[in-house]
């Protein structure tokens, strides 16, 4: 006998209360971020261990194989490139999102999965993009077991939105998500059973960017591989 699929809870990640913010933490060091220094942090990584490596799950369909593209435009000042999912999709509408999706057949990888994606996503080819390498697994609540693909991508790189899946895509500075003090913990009980995640809310020009869950899981996880 098959088991029914639970639905994903309706709520305003905006409202649930903050629990911690990590001001106490230590700042990823601005020297750190800069792409020679990113790219000796893969080549000779750390002994570190990732903080989150799955969430409550809220379906009981198994797992499925996806990936994103972590993009770091190498700006100046290091910018991380990020999406707003369009309104009308099925799963994740309007949420903050790295561009990526799920695995097909043909992909060679992991790593193919994340730039065939991206490009779908919002135009960026490949030969603008280094690839760096990878972290570890992530599983989302929504059951999909993500790879997050880190990258540096060219300032001049195209970017044309595909407006069936991205309603925006915006930057947003590489020392501000790399800053505890703007990772805020967040407790949200469901079914009886607390849920924790974070959030790294973004104000630019009048307009604030939600950064949570999933998104801001991985970019914690990021922050724990710099800073180790």
């Amino acid at each position: 006998m098959k088991t029914a699929a639970r639905k994903l809870p309706t709520f305003d990640p905006r409202s649930v209360p903050v629990i911690r913010v990590d001001a106490h933490l230590p700042v990823v060091a601005a020297d750190a971020l800069v792409p020679q220094a990113l790219r000796q942090r893969f080549i000779r990584p750390p002994d570190w261990t990732p903080e989150l490596r799955a969430e409550h799950l809220f379906t009981d369909r198994a797992p499925a194989r996806a990936s994103v593209l972590i993009p770091i435009v190498m700006r100046e000042q290091p910018m991380v490139l990020l999406t707003q999912r369009a309104s009308h999709l099925a799963s994740h509408s309007g949420q903050i999102a790295f561009p990526g999706g799920k695995v097909d057949a043909e992909d060679a990888d992991t790593i193919a999965t994340a730039l065939r994606e991206t490009f779908e996503e919002v135009g960026l080819e490949s030969a603008s993009i280094e690839v760096l390498g990878t972290m570890p697994d992530y599983l989302t609540g929504s059951a999909f077991i993500v790879t997050p693909v880190v990258a540096l991508v060219v300032p001049e790189a195209r970017i044309a939105a595909n407006p069936q899946e991205v309603e925006h895509v915006f930057e947003v500075p590489l020392a501000f998500l790399m800053n505890p003090a703007h990772h805020r913990c967040h407790r949200f009980d469901w079914e009886g059973t607390p849920r924790y995640w974070y959030s790294m809310p973004y104000a630019e020009a009048g307009r604030e960017w939600f950064i949570w869950g999933a998104t801001a899981g991985m970019l914690r996880n990021f922050y724990r591989f710099l800073s180790a």
